[in-house]
Order: structure tokens, then C-alpha cells, then sequence
């Protein structure tokens, strides 16, 4: 579980429909590490945002969709594949 995040990263909430882009970084405190990790977005891991609508994104990994909120998505820090 990374704090810090690389240059080339952005937060997730950037990322435009249909990218697919890996975590590099998470950021917040240990109770959303904790959570993001649990539903299994965590560092290393490739997603595809799937629906991009206001501040909110739904991303896939695998067969998987996960419903995100602005904030969330804006602590998940990614680059591109």
C-alpha cells in the first residue's frame, strides 16, 4: 500500500471512459486503504473505467464493475497502460 504517487500518475477521477490504466498509489487513511483493497482495487492492478458521469466512474476488473464516488475516485492515483 503506496502513500506516495509518480509523476506520471493521475487521479482515477481524470481518467477519461473506456481508458485502462493500473494503480499506482492510494491515497487517504488506513480505513479507505483498507476498504479499496478489500473490494480489490489495489496497487498493481489493472482496471478499465467502464462509465464516466459527473464526479462518479464505474471501473471493471475482470469481470467485476465497481460504482465509485468523486472522492474516492480522486484518492486511487493510476497511469496509463
Amino acid at each position: 500500500m503506496s502513500s506516495t504517487s509518480s509523476p506520471q500518475s493521475l487521479p482515477l477521477s481524470m481518467a477519461g471512459e473506456n481508458a485502462r490504466v493500473r494503480i499506482v498509489a492510494l491515497l487517504g487513511g488506513p480505513g479507505t486503504v483498507r476498504r479499496l483493497t478489500e473490494m480489490g482495487l489495489n496497487v498493481g492492478c489493472e482496471i478499465i473505467v467502464r462509465q464516466s458521469q459527473g464526479g462518479g466512474l464505474v471501473v471493471s476488473r475482470g469481470e467485476t464493475r465497481f460504482a465509485l464516488g468523486a472522492g474516492m475516485a480522486h484518492k486511487i492515483m493510476v497511469c496509463p497502460v
